[in-house]
């Protein structure tokens, strides 16, 4: 199960996961069969297999768990809250006026001029992601944007609209 700051499973996840492999190493030790271990687990044979192979070659301490996968963040919480109000304060902050998105080749900028941290483009892709951010979810509304005038061409183009329904 994926989570939205990307992480994977919770420590307490991992742990009752761990705990599922321990009881299997259990039944390896009786030399039940892997459909049997399955099914009392409610686990895939495969895994089952996978985990046989793993508790062959260095017992029940090979079945433990490895930790969170995935390379730590280079940032540090500080960085990490910085480059949060950095994005909140928009790209024409930060000197790209003209256009107000921020890609990810900006905000690899962005966050080499804070931190003088280096990170690839799918670095920051997942760091974002990680943040709560995703292309689909801007950061700030358009600076321009008018809500009077896009409540009144609503109601003017959907009033239109709705007469010539069939």
């Amino acid at each position: 199960m994926r989570y939205a700051d990307g992480g994977g499973l919770t420590i307490e996840g991992r742990s009752r996961r761990e705990q599922v492999r321990l009881q299997a190493a259990e039944m390896f030790e009786q030399d039940t069969d892997a459909k049997e271990i399955a099914s009392s687990l409610r686990v895939s044979t495969k895994s089952v297999y996978q985990w046989r192979r793993a508790w062959q070659s260095g017992g029940a301490p090979a079945l433990a768990s490895k930790g969170v996968g995935g390379n730590p963040c280079k940032l540090d919480e500080e960085q990490v809250a910085q480059l949060r109000a950095a994005l909140e304060a928009g790209p024409a902050a930060y000197g790209w006026e003209l256009d107000q998105r921020w890609t990810l080749a900006r905000v690899a900028v962005l966050i080499e001029r804070l931190s003088g941290v280096c990170y690839t483009l799918r670095g920051v892709s997942f760091l974002l992601h990680r943040l709560g951010f995703s292309p689909q979810v801007p950061v700030h509304r358009a600076l321009e944007r008018d809500e009077d005038a896009v409540a009144e061409w609503r109601s003017a183009t959907w009033a239109k609209g709705r007469g010539k329904r069939r």
